[in-house]
């Protein structure tokens, strides 16, 4: 089932210490069922399966659109602002910081080509950042991509309203409508009524497709286009893996086998998982991963707590809780087999930092060596780990590590018993900030909360 071409592998040698054969037969019965659930989509959330088949779904003349779009916004930008939170620019930003040179955003070409500085914001409140990107783009030409199904998330419906207004005020209205492209619902919602008022350009967010699976649609494939990253590319990666967890046969579908891994350490008290990346341009890949999983599996009181680090970096830091720690965690590592640049270690006639052992070795060489030492090192400290190895971090292969996680993150919540398609937590502090923000119909709730804030002060030291 799984195509001719190099796939991302899954190497789980060093859980079976701690996961038997016995195990494994037993889960598989319960991963049948929840892909038959699935297949027929007679399951807790089927309304939001769109992502099953949507890399097979989207046409050339969508795929066409798209790059017309950001090849026009890459001509009239120096700068193109994506505007969104979670799932509405965390995919956007992991491919890119993946795939793209670590300082893109300093170099003036990109592999001969020349693409517009890309920044990110209305994924947080913060006065200063806000202030620090109007003075960094202050003199730029800027786009922006204003990415909300229902527009009136306060995050990036705040951000937007004051980049829109500084633009207006700066360009004057017309010039600063040109300058908007906005990714949202598309029937309703109050940025699809803004932008249909305004003018706009526009694209669609699919119905059946949530926020956190909606890298390969626009609100992904936009942005990762202006980057310059190939989305047919990226598209038939995750065509490819979609067609490999077709396999009916868990120990050789590998996104099924992650799922029921993962589930079968959390039965033997394995309730945190660390997703841990040795190249540092897997960063925002971590942060996407986090939010996939979390947000669809932490409720009804269950969930496998995920957290990313970057090694070795964060082996500096964390590698002794890990390590020696709460035997409470395991791992999953990511291993790219083939990097896209390499650098060999000088000889130094002094030696004054005695590294000459390494004299002439290369870098990526001396990180899979550490990788080796460090899943070597934890497995003794009864840490399990299985192992992601991505042959190299290119469209094709990061579009399979997409679908990989999308489908195995389904599985998994269904066999925790959790609906992986809602977030019915999320909404719980939006309500309270609306509340303690003052939006008209909170008022009681507002009041509650002011009682409850003020009755705590007597603890503040």
């Amino acid at each position: 089932m799984c195509a001719e071409r190099k796939r991302i592998s899954l190497d789980y040698s060093k859980v079976m210490k701690h996961i038997k054969k016995e195990d494994l037969d037993r889960i598989a019965a319960d991963v049948a069922r929840v892909r038959a659930m699935m297949q027929s989509k007679n399951c807790p959330g089927s309304e939001y399966l769109g992502w099953l088949d949507l890399p097979s779904r989207t046409t050339k003349e969508e795929l066409h659109e798209i790059m017309e779009t950001a090849f026009v916004a890459i001509g009239n930008s120096d700068a193109f602002l994506v505007v969104g939170i979670g799932g509405s620019y965390l995919g956007a930003r992991a491919v890119l910081s993946a795939m793209l040179p670590a300082y893109y955003n300093e170099m003036a070409l990109i592999s001969g080509r020349q693409i517009p500085r890309i920044y990110y914001t209305g994924c947080d409140l913060s006065p200063q950042a806000m202030h620090d990107l109007l003075e960094l783009i202050n003199n730029r030409r800027v786009t922006i991509n204003i990415i909300s199904k229902s527009g009136s998330t306060t995050e990036p419906a705040l951000a937007f309203r004051i980049l829109r207004d500084h633009f207006i005020r700066k360009l004057g209205k017309e010039e600063a409508k040109r300058r908007v492209i906005a990714t949202t619902d598309k029937a309703r919602g109050s940025l699809k009524r803004l932008a249909e008022r305004e003018g706009y350009r526009t694209f669609a967010i699919p119905d059946d497709v949530g926020g956190r699976f909606s890298v390969l649609t626009p609100v992904g494939l936009l942005p990762i286009a202006v980057g310059g990253v190939d989305i047919n590319e990226l598209l038939q990666g995750a065509r490819d893996m979609a067609a490999c967890c077709s396999e009916p046969d868990m120990m050789k579908n590998p996104a099924v086998l992650y799922a029921a891994i993962r589930n079968l350490l959390l039965q033997k008290g394995r309730s945190i998982e660390i997703l841990a990346g040795f190249e540092p341009s897997l960063h925002f890949f971590g942060e996407w991963w986090k939010q996939l999983f979390g947000e669809s599996e932490g409720k009804n009181g269950k969930g496998i707590y995920p957290d990313y680090l970057d090694f070795s970096t964060d082996l500096h830091s964390m590698g002794q809780w890990i390590q020696e720690g709460v035997r409470s965690v395991f791992e999953t590592f990511l291993v790219v087999e083939e990097p896209r640049a390499d650098v060999k270690v000088p000889a130094d006639e002094q030696n004054s930092d005695n590294l000459n052992y390494l004299s002439d070795k290369s870098l990526s060489w001396i990180n899979l060596r550490a990788y080796e030492g460090v899943s070597a090192a934890h497995l003794e400290g009864d840490v399990p780990s299985t192992a992601l190895r991505i042959p190299k971090l290119d469209a094709y292969h990061v579009g399979q590590l997409i679908y990989f996680f999308e489908y195995a993150v389904a599985v998994s919540g269904y066999l925790l018993g959790v609906n992986p398609f809602d977030q019915p937590g999320v909404e719980s502090y939006k309500k309270n900030m609306f509340a303690l923000l003052g939006k008209p119909g909170f008022e009681a709730q507002g009041e509650a909360l002011q009682k409850l804030i003020a009755g705590g002060s007597q603890y503040i030291a």
